[in-house]
């Protein structure tokens, strides 16, 4: 018989319902994903970033089934904050954005039994297979199977960013959190805000920090904790939950010995990561016209 899903709802987190007959064209030209490819029932990674191409928050958008709205699923810290960034742009769209009372829960493990979805919104997690998926208002009666924790530890394995945790806001490349890698930016959709700072980076490999897993032999301490090389400092802790972890880590360190307050770390990054870690730096390369 096979394993139970693990399901868990995901505590501070907001659904916000964005309507309107140019929903998707006004968040198509805002953020880094193709809003226009989602089919109803889908969704996506994406990130609104500065014009000089830094995280300032990312959200998955989840197209409504029934084709009426989008919802972006996004960290509670960051809900007021999105709305009145996103609404700046709005300008004479037919577009409404509010927060709802939704809630979001995580499943991962095999699929949830179909019967406990009734009336929910169920989408894969865009990020990777292994992720799982995301539950949108599950009813009341459903079984929490797994903790807030037990997600952290799942997340933190497979190596997936939390936005808040895990980026500076105005200082993180969406490509050191890995959105390049993990279906969190489209390459073909055409422009957007922080979109040519973006693919230079990309074109020209130039990249040389990215958000790697990382285990420990002590529980790791506080973000902003410095990893270490030979008494170099090679990069910082993210978010950790006990001994696993992830850090903004140069890109050349990752295979070399690596401590944190005394303690000794080593660099897990899982298969998807490590093409990303072994291409050389090719500063000659040019950068394609834009889409």
């Amino acid at each position: 018989m096979p394993t139970p899903a693990h399901i868990t709802r995901l505590e501070g987190r907001t659904l916000i319902k964005l309507s309107g007959a140019d929903r998707v064209r006004f968040l198509q030209g805002l953020v880094t994903a193709d809003i226009a490819a989602l089919h109803p029932g889908q969704a996506t990674w994406a990130a609104c970033l500065t014009p000089q191409g830094r995280w300032q928050a990312d959200f998955f958008v989840i197209s409504d089934p029934d084709d009426t709205c989008l919802l972006l699923d996004c960290a509670t810290a960051q809900a007021e904050a999105l709305c009145t960034l996103l609404l700046r742009f709005r300008l004479r769209s037919d577009v409404q954005m509010e927060p709802t009372a939704l809630q979001v829960y995580a499943a991962w493990g095999n699929p949830p039994d179909a019967a406990l979805l009734e009336n929910a919104i169920s989408v894969a997690d865009p990020r990777l297979p292994a992720a799982g998926w995301r539950l949108i208002d599950p009813p009341a009666t459903i079984e929490q199977t797994a903790t807030q924790l037990d997600y952290d530890l799942h997340r933190l394995a497979l190596g997936l960013p939390d936005g808040v945790q895990d980026c500076e806001q105005g200082r993180t490349l969406a490509a050191e959190a890995n959105m390049d890698l993990l279906g969190g930016i489209a390459w073909q959709k055409g422009c957007y805000m922080g979109q040519e700072v973006t693919a230079r980076m990309h074109y020209r490999t130039l990249l040389k920090r990215r958000l790697v897993p990382i285990a420990s032999t002590a529980p790791l301490p506080a973000p902003g904790t410095p990893l270490m090389h030979n008494e170099l400092e090679v990069g910082t802790l993210r978010s950790s939950r006990d001994h696993i972890g992830l850090a903004l880590l140069k890109v050349d360190a990752v295979d070399k010995p690596l401590s944190c307050l005394g303690h000794n770390v080593v660099a897990r990054p899982p298969v998807w990561l490590l093409p990303a870690l072994s291409t050389p730096a090719d500063p000659s390369a040019t950068t394609p016209d834009k889409p």
